[in-house]
């Protein structure tokens, strides 16, 4: 059975036991600041804390939590933040490490509630004994890229990253033009060799911090962090490694592709980022 603790006693505590007590899942109630101000035994296990150090922020020297791509994730305050600014439930796959090595995968489920006129958060942490994208569906079964779900997280983070830090953040998306008339003329395993090349290629145009992922059936995305610019270079860089000749069964084949992007300092949401990306490519 998990033991619940508070900051305080207040009717928090109550309806917080009420809820929580017995379950085997992690919860963590925040504030708006991101401040826990309840949890259970199975939330500090998860992530290899203490109650004490969940209750106070503070955090053991090496401690950290990352994405499933190794990047740093945003403080919960960040997270907290954007949840209760959107009013929308967010989602993050999360690998705890300890001095740079793993030693937890979890998911933790971000979602906004009101608790006596108050905004809170109220995130729920389950273990996943397997790679996180991958438990999740989050990963495309052909080329290896995370899929769309994990692309708009990624892109969330990345969002979320560049307002903290003044820096910026840009979403690429590059649609493969004619796939559906290759894939008649040549075959479907010919065009799955196609997509799989392409991915490779995109991937070896981008640092690993970066992120390349397939965002639909002939489209591709690319979500980069940058201090300056704009993206147009990324852009560019991106169709150039597509578009170079390449050899399938024989045969010297040209893709073609259109590409579009969109930069933001952060302070647009994911869905406006993705429609104009969309519009662009559209025109």
């Amino acid at each position: 059975m998990s033991v619940v603790y508070a900051t305080s006693a207040s009717q928090l505590t109550g309806v917080w036991d009420e809820l929580i007590m017995g379950l085997t899942a992690g919860f963590m109630l925040t504030d708006e600041r991101g401040q826990v101000l309840a949890t259970n035994d199975a939330a500090a296990d998860l992530l290899r804390l203490d109650r004490t150090e969940l209750l106070t922020g503070s955090r053991p020297d090496g401690w950290a939590m990352r994405d499933s791509a190794g990047a740093h994730l945003p403080d919960w305050s960040d997270l907290t933040s954007q949840v209760l600014r959107t009013g929308t439930r967010m989602s993050t796959p999360v690998v705890v490490t300890e001095h740079g090595v793993p030693s937890g995968h979890v998911w933790m489920d971000y979602q906004p509630v009101r608790m006596y006129s108050q905004q809170r958060v109220l995130m729920f942490l389950q273990p996943v004994d397997t790679d996180v994208s991958h438990s999740r569906g989050m990963v495309d079964p052909l080329t290896g890229l995370p899929g769309r779900v994990l692309l708009l997280d990624r892109l969330d983070q990345a969002l979320a990253r560049a307002r903290c830090r003044g820096t910026l953040a840009t979403l690429v998306l590059v649609d493969i033009r004619r796939l559906e008339q290759f894939n008649v003329e040549h075959g479907f395993a010919q065009g799955d060799e196609l997509l799989t090349v392409l991915a490779g290629r995109l991937r070896q145009c981008l640092s690993d911090e970066h992120t390349v992922a397939r965002y639909g059936g002939d489209e591709f995305a690319l979500v980069v962090e940058h201090p300056s610019g704009t993206g147009a270079e990324i852009a560019e860089r991106a169709r150039s490694a597509v578009v170079r000749p390449m050899r399938l069964e024989n045969k010297q084949i040209r893709p073609s592709v259109r590409v579009s992007w969109v930069t933001s300092d952060g302070n647009a949401s994911v869905h406006s980022v993705i429609s104009r990306a969309e519009q662009q490519l559209e025109n």
